[in-house]
Protein backbone atom coordinates (compact mmCIF):
# COMPACT_ATOMS: atom_id res chain seq x y z
CA UNK A 1 0.00 0.00 0.00
CA UNK A 2 1.48 3.34 -1.07
CA UNK A 3 2.02 6.19 1.37
CA UNK A 4 -0.64 8.32 -0.35
CA UNK A 5 -3.15 5.45 -0.17
CA UNK A 6 -2.36 4.91 3.52
CA UNK A 7 -2.81 8.62 4.17
CA UNK A 8 -6.18 8.50 2.43
CA UNK A 9 -7.37 5.70 4.72
CA UNK A 10 -6.21 7.66 7.77
CA UNK A 11 -8.23 10.61 6.49
CA UNK A 12 -11.37 8.48 6.76
CA UNK A 13 -10.63 8.04 10.49
CA UNK A 14 -10.14 11.77 10.94
CA UNK A 15 -13.23 12.75 8.95
CA UNK A 16 -15.50 10.37 10.87
CA UNK A 17 -14.07 11.61 14.17
CA UNK A 18 -14.73 15.23 13.19
CA UNK A 19 -18.21 14.35 11.97
CA UNK A 20 -19.04 12.75 15.30
CA UNK A 21 -17.54 15.74 17.09
CA UNK A 22 -20.07 18.02 15.39
CA UNK A 23 -22.84 16.09 17.17
CA UNK A 24 -21.04 15.54 20.46
CA UNK A 25 -23.91 16.97 22.54
CA UNK A 26 -25.92 13.84 21.65
CA UNK A 27 -23.29 11.72 23.39
CA UNK A 28 -23.64 13.49 26.71
CA UNK A 29 -26.95 11.68 27.02
CA UNK A 30 -25.08 8.49 26.14
CA UNK A 31 -22.99 8.85 29.30
CA UNK A 32 -26.20 9.04 31.32
CA UNK A 33 -27.76 6.04 29.54
CA UNK A 34 -24.71 3.83 29.98
CA UNK A 35 -24.38 4.87 33.62
CA UNK A 36 -28.03 3.97 34.21
CA UNK A 37 -27.50 0.60 32.52
CA UNK A 38 -24.62 -0.07 34.88
CA UNK A 39 -26.82 0.96 37.80
CA UNK A 40 -29.60 -1.44 36.84
CA UNK A 41 -27.21 -4.37 36.61
CA UNK A 42 -25.32 -3.29 39.75
CA UNK A 43 -28.40 -3.34 41.95
CA UNK A 44 -29.61 -6.57 40.34
CA UNK A 45 -26.35 -8.37 41.01
CA UNK A 46 -26.10 -6.80 44.47
CA UNK A 47 -29.42 -8.41 45.35
CA UNK A 48 -28.28 -11.74 43.89
CA UNK A 49 -25.02 -11.75 45.86
CA UNK A 50 -26.85 -10.83 49.06
CA UNK A 51 -24.51 -11.11 52.04
CA UNK A 52 -21.46 -12.07 50.01
CA UNK A 53 -19.73 -15.08 48.53
CA UNK A 54 -18.65 -15.84 44.98
CA UNK A 55 -20.73 -16.46 41.90
CA UNK A 56 -19.24 -17.88 38.72
CA UNK A 57 -15.77 -16.99 39.96
CA UNK A 58 -16.74 -13.37 40.65
CA UNK A 59 -17.05 -11.68 44.02
CA UNK A 60 -19.38 -8.69 44.38
CA UNK A 61 -16.69 -6.06 43.70
CA UNK A 62 -15.37 -7.95 40.67
CA UNK A 63 -18.90 -8.27 39.28
CA UNK A 64 -19.52 -4.53 39.66
CA UNK A 65 -16.20 -3.77 38.01
CA UNK A 66 -16.93 -6.24 35.21
CA UNK A 67 -20.35 -4.70 34.56
CA UNK A 68 -18.98 -1.15 34.48
CA UNK A 69 -15.98 -1.82 32.25
CA UNK A 70 -17.99 -4.07 29.91
CA UNK A 71 -20.65 -1.45 29.27
CA UNK A 72 -18.12 1.32 28.86
CA UNK A 73 -16.04 -0.87 26.53
CA UNK A 74 -19.18 -1.34 24.45
CA UNK A 75 -19.29 2.44 24.07
CA UNK A 76 -15.96 2.14 22.22
CA UNK A 77 -16.41 -0.96 20.08
CA UNK A 78 -20.07 -0.43 19.17
CA UNK A 79 -20.86 0.85 15.67
CA UNK A 80 -23.52 0.60 12.97
CA UNK A 81 -21.31 -0.51 10.09
CA UNK A 82 -23.77 -3.28 9.24
CA UNK A 83 -26.59 -0.76 8.83
CA UNK A 84 -24.39 1.66 6.86
CA UNK A 85 -23.32 -1.07 4.43
CA UNK A 86 -26.87 -2.35 4.09
CA UNK A 87 -28.07 1.18 3.28
CA UNK A 88 -25.34 1.62 0.66
CA UNK A 89 -26.45 -1.62 -0.97
CA UNK A 90 -30.17 -0.79 -0.94
CA UNK A 91 -29.81 2.74 -2.34
CA UNK A 92 -27.27 1.64 -4.97
CA UNK A 93 -24.43 3.90 -3.83
CA UNK A 94 -22.32 0.79 -3.26
CA UNK A 95 -21.73 0.67 -7.03
CA UNK A 96 -19.91 4.02 -6.91
CA UNK A 97 -17.95 2.92 -3.83
CA UNK A 98 -16.75 -0.25 -5.56
CA UNK A 99 -15.23 1.57 -8.54
CA UNK A 100 -13.32 4.07 -6.44
CA UNK A 101 -9.58 3.47 -5.93
CA UNK A 102 -9.82 2.06 -2.43
CA UNK A 103 -11.02 -1.04 -0.61
CA UNK A 104 -14.60 -0.43 0.49
CA UNK A 105 -14.48 -2.75 3.50
CA UNK A 106 -11.24 -1.21 4.75
CA UNK A 107 -12.79 2.25 4.40
CA UNK A 108 -15.76 1.17 6.53
CA UNK A 109 -13.38 -0.24 9.17
CA UNK A 110 -11.48 3.06 9.23
CA UNK A 111 -14.70 5.00 9.59
CA UNK A 112 -15.73 2.70 12.42
CA UNK A 113 -12.38 3.31 14.11
CA UNK A 114 -12.88 7.07 13.82
CA UNK A 115 -16.25 6.70 15.52
CA UNK A 116 -14.73 4.40 18.12
CA UNK A 117 -11.99 6.90 18.96
CA UNK A 118 -14.61 9.60 19.42
CA UNK A 119 -16.62 7.31 21.70
CA UNK A 120 -13.48 6.36 23.64
CA UNK A 121 -12.55 9.94 24.52
CA UNK A 122 -16.00 11.53 24.84
CA UNK A 123 -18.14 8.65 26.09
CA UNK A 124 -16.13 5.76 27.52
CA UNK A 125 -13.61 7.71 29.62
CA UNK A 126 -16.11 10.30 30.99
CA UNK A 127 -18.66 7.55 31.55
CA UNK A 128 -16.16 5.41 33.46
CA UNK A 129 -15.25 8.43 35.60
CA UNK A 130 -18.91 8.93 36.50
CA UNK A 131 -19.30 5.21 37.25
CA UNK A 132 -16.27 5.35 39.57
CA UNK A 133 -18.01 8.04 41.58
CA UNK A 134 -21.29 6.14 41.86
CA UNK A 135 -20.38 2.47 42.19
CA UNK A 136 -17.77 0.39 44.08
CA UNK A 137 -15.37 -0.29 41.21
CA UNK A 138 -11.89 -1.70 41.74
CA UNK A 139 -9.33 -0.62 39.13
CA UNK A 140 -6.38 -2.88 38.21
CA UNK A 141 -3.13 -2.20 40.03
CA UNK A 142 -0.83 -4.15 37.67
CA UNK A 143 0.41 -2.29 34.59
CA UNK A 144 0.17 -5.54 32.61
CA UNK A 145 -3.59 -5.62 33.22
CA UNK A 146 -3.97 -2.07 31.89
CA UNK A 147 -1.81 -2.68 28.82
CA UNK A 148 -3.43 -6.04 28.14
CA UNK A 149 -6.93 -4.61 28.51
CA UNK A 150 -6.30 -1.64 26.18
CA UNK A 151 -4.77 -3.86 23.49
CA UNK A 152 -7.65 -6.31 23.84
CA UNK A 153 -10.14 -3.45 23.67
CA UNK A 154 -8.79 -2.58 20.23
CA UNK A 155 -9.23 -6.18 19.10
CA UNK A 156 -12.76 -6.12 20.55
CA UNK A 157 -13.45 -3.28 18.14
CA UNK A 158 -11.88 -5.17 15.22
CA UNK A 159 -13.80 -8.40 15.86
CA UNK A 160 -17.14 -6.67 16.46
CA UNK A 161 -16.63 -4.55 13.33
CA UNK A 162 -15.79 -7.65 11.28
CA UNK A 163 -19.04 -9.28 12.40
CA UNK A 164 -20.90 -6.08 11.51
CA UNK A 165 -19.30 -5.89 8.06
CA UNK A 166 -20.16 -9.54 7.36
CA UNK A 167 -23.76 -8.95 8.46
CA UNK A 168 -24.04 -5.79 6.38
CA UNK A 169 -22.61 -7.31 3.22
CA UNK A 170 -25.21 -10.10 3.46
CA UNK A 171 -27.70 -7.54 2.14
CA UNK A 172 -26.28 -8.45 -1.28
CA UNK A 173 -27.63 -11.99 -0.96
CA UNK A 174 -30.93 -11.61 0.95
CA UNK A 175 -33.89 -9.43 0.13
CA UNK A 176 -33.91 -7.71 3.53
CA UNK A 177 -31.30 -8.23 6.25
CA UNK A 178 -33.02 -6.06 8.88
CA UNK A 179 -33.99 -9.09 10.94
CA UNK A 180 -30.47 -10.48 10.61
CA UNK A 181 -28.99 -7.24 11.95
CA UNK A 182 -31.32 -7.19 14.94
CA UNK A 183 -30.63 -10.85 15.70
CA UNK A 184 -26.89 -10.23 15.41
CA UNK A 185 -27.03 -7.40 17.96
CA UNK A 186 -28.92 -9.54 20.48
CA UNK A 187 -26.56 -12.49 19.98
CA UNK A 188 -23.44 -10.35 20.35
CA UNK A 189 -24.68 -8.63 23.52
CA UNK A 190 -25.78 -11.90 25.10
CA UNK A 191 -23.07 -14.34 24.05
CA UNK A 192 -20.19 -11.87 24.40
CA UNK A 193 -20.85 -11.78 28.15
CA UNK A 194 -22.13 -8.21 28.26
CA UNK A 195 -25.46 -9.05 29.87
CA UNK A 196 -24.35 -12.14 31.83
CA UNK A 197 -20.71 -13.24 32.27
CA UNK A 198 -20.04 -16.42 30.31
CA UNK A 199 -18.83 -18.20 33.46
CA UNK A 200 -22.47 -18.12 34.65
CA UNK A 201 -23.80 -19.86 31.55
CA UNK A 202 -24.67 -23.58 31.74
CA UNK A 203 -21.53 -25.67 31.37
CA UNK A 204 -22.40 -27.07 27.94
CA UNK A 205 -23.22 -23.60 26.55
CA UNK A 206 -20.05 -22.07 28.00
CA UNK A 207 -18.09 -24.83 26.23
CA UNK A 208 -19.84 -24.07 22.93
CA UNK A 209 -19.07 -20.36 23.27
CA UNK A 210 -15.36 -21.17 23.58
CA UNK A 211 -15.49 -22.06 19.88
CA UNK A 212 -17.27 -18.84 18.86
CA UNK A 213 -15.82 -15.32 18.53
CA UNK A 214 -18.27 -13.53 20.82
CA UNK A 215 -16.36 -14.07 24.10
CA UNK A 216 -13.41 -12.22 22.55
CA UNK A 217 -15.48 -9.02 22.36
CA UNK A 218 -16.46 -8.50 26.00
CA UNK A 219 -15.84 -11.41 28.35
CA UNK A 220 -12.10 -11.87 27.83
CA UNK A 221 -11.15 -8.16 28.11
CA UNK A 222 -13.45 -7.84 31.13
CA UNK A 223 -11.78 -10.84 32.78
CA UNK A 224 -8.38 -9.17 32.35
CA UNK A 225 -9.59 -5.85 33.77
CA UNK A 226 -11.13 -7.50 36.84
CA UNK A 227 -7.97 -9.50 37.55
CA UNK A 228 -9.56 -12.89 36.89
CA UNK A 229 -6.93 -13.36 34.19
CA UNK A 230 -3.38 -12.29 35.09
CA UNK A 231 0.23 -12.55 33.97
CA UNK A 232 0.88 -14.94 31.11
CA UNK A 233 -2.85 -15.64 30.94
CA UNK A 234 -3.38 -12.14 29.53
CA UNK A 235 -1.33 -12.93 26.46
CA UNK A 236 -3.08 -16.29 26.10
CA UNK A 237 -6.52 -14.66 25.89
CA UNK A 238 -5.09 -11.95 23.62
CA UNK A 239 -3.97 -14.78 21.37
CA UNK A 240 -7.58 -15.98 21.19
CA UNK A 241 -8.61 -12.54 19.95
CA UNK A 242 -5.84 -12.47 17.35
CA UNK A 243 -6.88 -15.91 16.07
CA UNK A 244 -10.51 -14.82 15.70
CA UNK A 245 -9.49 -11.60 13.97
CA UNK A 246 -7.53 -13.66 11.43
CA UNK A 247 -10.31 -16.23 10.98
CA UNK A 248 -13.02 -13.60 10.44
CA UNK A 249 -10.95 -12.06 7.63
CA UNK A 250 -11.71 -15.17 5.56
CA UNK A 251 -15.52 -14.76 5.29
CA UNK A 252 -15.12 -10.97 5.00
CA UNK A 253 -12.81 -11.21 1.99
CA UNK A 254 -14.79 -14.07 0.44
CA UNK A 255 -18.16 -12.29 0.74
CA UNK A 256 -16.65 -9.04 -0.51
CA UNK A 257 -15.37 -10.82 -3.62
CA UNK A 258 -18.75 -12.48 -4.20
CA UNK A 259 -20.52 -9.14 -3.76
CA UNK A 260 -18.29 -7.40 -6.30
CA UNK A 261 -18.81 -10.16 -8.86
CA UNK A 262 -22.56 -10.17 -8.24
CA UNK A 263 -22.74 -6.40 -8.70
CA UNK A 264 -20.69 -6.33 -11.88
CA UNK A 265 -22.52 -9.29 -13.43
CA UNK A 266 -25.96 -7.85 -12.72
CA UNK A 267 -25.06 -4.22 -13.30
CA UNK A 268 -22.76 -4.64 -16.31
Amino acid sequence: MSRSRSSAYLDFIRIRFLTMLAYRVNYYSGILIYTLNIGVYYFTWKAIFGSGGDLGGFNAIQMTTYIAVSWMARAFYFNNLDREISTDIRDGSIAIQFIRPYNYMLVKMMQGLGEGMFRFFLLMIPGMAVALLLYPIELPTAWSSWVGFLVMLFFSFLINSQINVITGIMAFFVENNEGMMRMKRVIVDLFSGLIVPISLFPGWLAKVLEFLPFQAITYLPGSVFTGRVKGVGIWNVLGIQIVWFALLLIPMIWLYGLARRRLFVQGG
